[in-house]
């Protein structure tokens, strides 16, 4: 009998550490996913921006450079700009290969997806790997590291990881 009332305490324990863990991850969509890719495909880069704490790096492996927020948001208004005058559509697309988080602390692995369409109608993809970083500040999550790389990501492997 004791037995029986081990297991189903450990049941509990392992639903309800599901669930917090769980609620953690709808609040990182909703404080930085959703609306990073809503402004994204927008081309908003204060939007976008808003979404990255102030004390924040971007690591662009590929071209093996380190910025910090200014440097960040410069070139995001330079894209946005290029983008708004050459492209009519474009978008991301996350999926994630690990979600962890704790103590107002999230780690983040997963590939994205973007794709555009010329004003001329011609289409372009292109994939990646990032990892991310976050933070709680004042009760919303936010990007502190954000660092990618295009590591031969294919859109088999984009594919193979889990949606958001």
């Amino acid at each position: 009998m004791k037995a029986a009332y081990i297991v189903a305490a450990l049941l509990c324990m392992a639903g309800k550490s599901y669930t917090q863990a769980d609620s953690l991850q709808q609040q990182i969509n909703r404080d930085v996913w959703k609306p990073f890719i809503a402004a994204f495909n927008q081309l908003d880069t204060d939007g976008f921006m808003a979404v990255h704490s102030k004390n924040m790096t971007r690591v662009i492996q590929d071209d093996s450079l380190v910025w910090d927020y200014q440097q960040y948001y410069n070139s995001n208004r330079q894209g946005n700009d290029y983008s708004k005058e050459n492209l009519k559509e474009r978008t991301i697309e996350l999926r994630f290969i690990q979600r962890m988080a704790a103590n107002g602390k999230a780690s983040k692995v997963g590939y994205y997806k973007t794709s555009s369409v010329a004003k001329d109608g011609t289409t372009r993809a292109g994939y990646g790997k990032f990892h991310v970083l976050l933070q709680k500040e004042n009760g919303l999550w936010k990007i502190l590291m954000d660092a990618d790389a295009h590591n031969n990501t294919t859109e088999a492997i984009f594919n193979s990881a889990k949606p958001m």
